[in-house]
């Protein structure tokens, strides 16, 4: 008998992913307060990894407070807080099934320690979902995507300071009551196992206000998860038609030889990546975790009930697909790195595309977890050129075909994939870079590095390919 699929369920969900952090703006309209993304400042002369969404410390944050709002452009974004029901419906008619989009905590807890949530910011998301509703598209909403209040990191020292866990499980009761019969999807945290190049956004450390960061790292990240926990209870527990879901930045990466000692060290760094899925869809720390924290020296502390409390886990993976890397004993041990794969191609920022990676990733995921999975974002970075009022973007066309049917293959292998979220779907401001110029969209906003522009929304050459594979369920790959 003959069970393999034959391509695309009907029901699956195409979807567009962005954060708030990103595309709103608004930054300090209606009490929102300030969170981590709005200050990430766009530096034009330096590389990526010096940026401020690295490891910064609290003389930086001083300085930012004090500049001016153009050095900083996810302030801005590209005024999604007003112009979202024109644009959502140009998402809809896209053919979306579904979008995804992040609560920005500081809007609704604009200290993170309030006693009462901003009614405002309450009231901006419920339109906004019903908005999205409106249009056809299920909701997918993340709880925690670089938006934490900046006076968690000013007054405490961000997810480092257990005092976030009660904060966080709190700001998570409210939206999860607040928007209970709107939302079934929920990611709480964004790629939770981006404590590296991206720490300071996500876990909202000062550098210089711990004495080692390594290990405050992965204590931070420890607070997170239990606070992930305490929050999927509650909703297992009121609101048990919700589904509740852990995301991870997917690699995977490839050892650089097939010599036994860079497999065993990529298998080493996978492990780490694959850590926090681990904990959050299994409902323990694993043995090999133990180890490397006792390799590497790293100090960590539990509360009594915390391995009970992790006990609880998730409905549902779902992981960011961009590239791969490799690894090897060198990069291993000089700090559990990886680096650029050079046999093949890259973007202009020096992301690897590897469609094939893909599958492999979406195979071992499932495998690993037999959980249903959802690819909660894909795409790729370009600098787009306006040509006669039209965007001719065929390398994006080209990417997405070529990673859409690998997910196929992924399917017909017998993986459960569920949906799939093309990240950007009208460009946004880059997390990495914080340029405007870093376009992954199907829909181009007239805006430059600096927001100086229209604002105007132009369709892009993928915008009708895409809604062409939309309606066919896939099997338009032309």
């Amino acid at each position: 008998m003959n069970k393999v699929p034959k391509g695309f369920p009907s029901n699956f969900m195409w979807g567009g992913a962005v954060a708030a952090n990103q595309l709103e703006g608004a930054y300090d309209l209606d009490g929102k307060g300030l969170c981590l993304a709005d200050i990430n400042e766009f530096q034009k002369d330096l590389p990526i990894e010096k940026r401020s969404n690295g490891e910064i410390t609290r003389s930086y944050i001083e300085e930012a407070l004090q500049s001016n709002d153009k050095n900083f452009p996810k302030r801005r974004g590209i005024d999604f807080y007003h112009t979202y029901p024109e644009d959502l419906k140009m998402l809809a008619d896209l053919g979306l099934k579904t979008f995804r989009t992040s609560i920005n905590w500081a809007r609704i807890y604009p200290n993170g320690d309030d006693g009462q949530p901003n009614e405002k910011g309450l009231e901006f998301y419920d339109k906004l979902f019903d908005e999205i509703i409106k249009n056809g598209m299920e909701p997918m909403i993340t709880i925690s995507h670089y938006e934490m209040p900046l006076h968690l990191t000013t007054a405490y020292k961000g997810w480092y300071s257990r005092e976030t866990i009660e904060f966080f499980v709190k700001y998570c009761k409210t939206v999860f009551d607040r928007y209970a019969g709107k939302v079934k999807f929920w990611i709480i945290v964004n790629q939770i196992n981006l404590i590296g190049h991206e720490s300071f956004n996500h876990l909202g450390i000062a550098e210089d206000t711990v004495d080692d960061l390594r290990s405050a790292k992965y204590q931070a990240v420890h607070h997170e998860m239990v606070a992930c926990a305490r929050a999927t209870k509650y909703a297992h527990e009121k609101h048990p038609e919700m589904q509740i879901g852990m995301m991870l930045c997917g690699g995977p990466e490839y050892a650089a030889t097939c010599k036994s000692e860079d497999v065993l060290a990529t298998l080493k760094h996978n492990q780490m990546e694959y850590f926090y899925a681990d904990v959050l869809l299994r409902g323990y720390y694993p043995g090999y975790a133990y180890r490397f924290f006792e390799d590497w020296n790293i100090k960590l502390t539990f509360e009594d009930s915390d391995e009970e409390d992790l006990k609880n886990t998730a409905d549902f993976f779902s992981f960011s697909y961009y590239y791969t890397q490799i690894c090897s004993k060198e990069s291993y041990e000089n700090g559990n790195e990886a680096y650029r794969n050079k046999q093949l191609p890259a973007n202009p920022w020096g992301w690897t595309i590897d469609p094939i990676g893909l599958r492999i990733l979406l195979n071992e995921f499932y495998d690993r977890y037999q959980k249903p999975i959802y690819i909660t974002e894909n795409g790729v970075g370009y600098y787009d050129e306006v040509e006669n009022g039209e965007i001719h973007d065929s390398y994006r066309v080209n990417y997405l075909r070529a990673h859409i049917e690998q997910m196929k293959e992924a399917i017909r292998d017998g993986v459960d994939l569920r949906g799939y979220y093309a990240w950007g779907p009208i460009d946004i401001i880059s997390c990495s870079s914080c340029e405007m110029s870093k376009r992954y969209g199907f829909i181009y906003v007239d805006y430059d590095d600096y927001g100086n522009g229209t604002g105007k929304r132009i369709k892009k050459d993928s915008y009708a390919w895409m809604k062409k594979v939309i309606a066919s369920g896939g099997e338009y790959l032309a």
